[in-house]
């Protein structure tokens, strides 16, 4: 039996017998204290006292996702993250935890995250990651998340967790989970407005108000964000909301309600190849081809759009752009059944709305989805030990419409013929339990296993056109995945200082329909034959909390993954396809570290090294007539840079006139990494600096309660550094087989994006 089998086999028996459910006797209430089972995990502030989204009373059992004992956990607060400084994006606050990779995405503030350099290799949507919003579920039943909806205004705490999360979160938690948290009422007991301004035209308006009444709580944000961008045709406008509202009629019962939306209208320049980001890393000067400047990325499209003669165009020929919408409704109930045991029930509704005519496609459709969850938490007693107990029942479904046409050249954004169309209904069903337990006043063990059935039914129909007519391929698919996942974790606590953590923990990620419908050419067809990723992962960690001044976390992880889910640029304005690498590993060191060194000082400092191999891949590559099957075992795996490092330190007046006066340097750096399996081309690595001043002041006697001011020099020595870059395909020559060099690769296009040039960014807000 191989060792994944085995852990599974233990974990499912020690399951069953720690399991809460069966219990027939209610323990008595003084034989657990939720203290005696509190995370383990770096931390930015105080633990929030209470649960995501709810007024829950001090007696009711906690949310899973609270403070999980055993996880590899950051929480991230708001100082000198949010509360001080102009985010622009939610990228700029995950950087604040270990493991976390950030991305340029597709306009505006599309950023993509990775945890651990699960999906790094991304530049379109969110993939391997679980993320949640006050314990509703945003990632779509197909495994994708997009944070143009996340305006960082909105929040009070972000919670990463990394490393294999399926036990926990179910499908697509190979890479971990992030877990947002909105301001809640009694948090904002008012209102604020605020306004920041700065270069390349950015400016954006929001405002938040929120209180409590009785059994009613309830907060709402809401933003406008534009800029023209630093990079020719790069303009984009977004428009958030986002809702939060409970109401407790009796202590044992509670309805949360949860609103979201986001509209986004968004130029995109063209990404370049390393050759063109080297000459002209912002695209200026390229209104048109026919005066394009050097270094200036071109595209090429059919004259009419379907067969034949294609001409080379530049992004605002193209009209390159994005126009989506993306609503999501979603309502929780909460009881007490008794003082130890809390049952919740959630349903969401979810769609993605998109027109994206942007590079050689268009792609537009619709992805509706509903997500249901209910589960019970209990505190019981097993064996004598106090435990708290968990089990769930999960189902999620989307239903998959997309229409892909050829791009046009000129006139704005042009459609051509359709070339794909696609309709695909995916569901997931799936348990998930666990168990912790306070094994004695030091040691803490938990066990979890979840385990979940897919189904992807849908047909792909696929048109190429010639002077003779047009043809039609069709794809069908009728695939259904069962997974798995088993989690074991023992917590040792040898004082207040010290927290030792040990874990093996299992993640499974499921194609998703869109995937199997993408050939390796980067055009719709079949490619329905992917398998399920799955990772086995072990982290050993060390907290160590000498003073309240000073937190240490260090945490060693290394993961196997099997047919681990890769995707790549086939070439300049076609789709990414997805492949599996039947084997591969990544291993790491993660270190976070926050400390207040003397009075009114403070660094902080977020460092990974990650290094990621294929152990088992043989890839096969055709041109003209010929075919190579090429080795890659033992080449790293492109698009996870192996060092980063976010590092800042600040200075905060802590007493006398100016108190509430501030500043702060950080930098962000990430090492150079490979775009091709074959390792011949890296995408430059960076360092940037960014540097603040703040200030906060109560006020007194006036209608305004609290003025915050700010303002941001990012990007201090105007650095030029690729802030995203797509994997790139490696090539064959047609004559002679030979495997083309990295020459070939610097000049394939359809892969950078360069970050931004010095700017700034100054604010302010108001709270009433």
């Amino acid at each position: 039996m191989s060792l994944p089998s085995k852990l599974r086999l233990r974990a499912g028996i020690l399951l069953l017998s720690a399991c809460p459910v069966p219990l027939a006797a209610a323990p008595t209430e003084e034989s657990v204290t939720l203290s005696e089972l509190s995370v383990v995990g770096e931390r930015d502030g105080p633990a929030a006292a209470v649960p995501f989204g709810v007024a829950a009373p001090q007696g009711s059992a906690p949310s899973v996702i609270e403070h999980p004992v055993g996880q590899v956990v950051t929480e991230i607060g708001r100082r000198d993250t949010i509360e001080n400084r102009p985010a622009t994006s939610i990228g700029a606050v995950l950087a604040n935890s270990p493991g976390v990779t950030v991305r340029q995405g597709n306009g505006g503030r599309d950023v993509i995250i990775s945890i651990r350099g699960n999906n790094a290799r991304s530049t379109g949507v969110i993939k391997n990651t679980v993320v949640l919003e006050d314990g509703f579920v945003l990632t779509q039943p197909d495994g994708a998340s997009r944070f143009d909806i996340a305006d960082p205004r909105a929040y009070s705490r972000i919670d990463v967790f990394r490393g294999p999360q399926s036990a926990l979160f179910g499908n697509y938690a190979t890479g971990g989970a992030i877990a947002f948290r909105t301001r809640t009422g009694r948090e904002i007991d008012g209102y604020e407005v605020g306004t920041d301004a700065g270069s390349f035209g950015y400016l954006s308006n929001y405002f938040t108000v929120g209180g409590a009444s009785g059994p009613f709580e309830i907060s709402l944000f809401a933003s406008d964000v534009r800029a023209n961008g630093y990079q020719d045709h790069a303009s984009y406008d977004t428009q958030t909301i986002d809702l939060l509202a409970s109401y407790t009629p009796t202590p044992d019962n509670r309805f949360t309600l949860k609103v979201i939306n986001n509209d986004l209208q968004a130029d995109l320049a063209a990404r370049s190849s390393l050759n063109d980001f080297r000459t002209n890393p912002y695209q200026r000067g390229c209104a048109a081809a026919a005066t394009a400047a050097a270094g200036c990325t071109l595209t090429n499209l059919m004259v009419n759009g379907a067969f034949g003669r294609t001409v080379g165009v530049t992004a605002d020929e193209a009209g390159f752009g994005r126009k989506d919408r993306r609503t999501i409704v979603a309502a929780r109930y909460e009881h007490d059944i008794d003082a130890q045991t809390t049952w919740r029930t959630q349903l969401g509704f979810d769609e993605r709305n998109f027109n994206q005519p942007f590079y050689a496609t268009s792609s537009r459709g619709s992805y509706p989805s509903w997500n249901f969850l209910t589960d019970v938490t209990r505190r019981y007693d097993l064996f004598g030990l106090p435990a708290v107990g968990y089990v769930a029942l999960a189902y999620n479904t989307i239903d998959n419409h997309i229409s892909t046409y050829n791009r046009a050249p000129y006139g704005g954004p042009r459609l051509g013929a359709l070339i794909g169309e696609q309709e695909a209904v995916q569901s997931n069903l799936g348990g998930r339990a666990r168990t912790e337990v306070a094994l004695s006043d030091r040691w803490t063990g938990v066990v979890g296993i979840s385990a979940e059935g897919t189904a992807i039914t849908g047909r792909n129909l696929a048109y190429a056109y010639n002077a003779t007519g047009a043809t039609t391929t069709i794809a069908d698919v009728n695939r259904t995945f069962l997974n798995v996942a088993p989690e074991l974790a023992l917590v040792y606590r040898p004082g207040t200082e010290w927290a030792f953590r040990g874990r093996v923990a299992t993640g499974y990620t499921t194609p998703a329909a869109s995937n199997l419908f993408v050939t390796a050419a980067g055009l719709p067809g079949n490619n329905t034959g992917l398998q399920t990723q799955e990772n086995l992962g072990f982290d050993l960690g060390a907290e160590w909390t000498p003073t309240e001044n000073l937190r240490l976390s260090v945490t060693g992880f290394y993961e196997f993954f099997r047919n681990e889910l890769v995707s790549q640029s086939p070439g300049a304005g076609l789709q990414s396809y997805t492949f599996n690498a039947p084997a591969s590993e990544h291993r790491g060191i993660e270190v976070g570290i926050d400390w207040a060194f003397a009075p009114g000082w403070r660094g902080v400092a977020a460092y990974t090294f990650d290094d990621q191999i294929y152990t088992r891949y043989v890839e096969q590559l055709s041109a003209g007539t010929l075919t190579r099957r090429l080795d890659r075992a033992g080449n790293r795996i492109p698009g996870v840079p192996a060092n980063q490092l976010l590092a800042r330190i600040g200075y905060d007046v802590p007493a006398g006139p100016l108190a509430g006066l501030g500043a702060f340097v950080e930098t962000v750096f990430q090492d150079d990494f490979y775009l091709d399996n074959a390792n011949q081309l890296k995408a430059p690595g960076y360092a940037v600096v960014n540097a603040n001043v703040h200030y906060a002041t109560e006020l007194v006697g006036g209608y305004a309660k609290r003025l915050t001011v700010y303002a941001e020099v990012r990007n201090v020595f105007d650095t030029v550094y690729a802030a995203s870059a797509q994997n790139l395909a490696n090539s064959i020559s047609a004559t002679t087989g030979v495997q083309n060099g990295a020459a070939a690769l610097a000049a394939v296009t359809g892969s950078i994006y360069a970050g931004a040039p010095r700017n700034v960014v100054a604010g302010m807000k108001l709270a009433f």
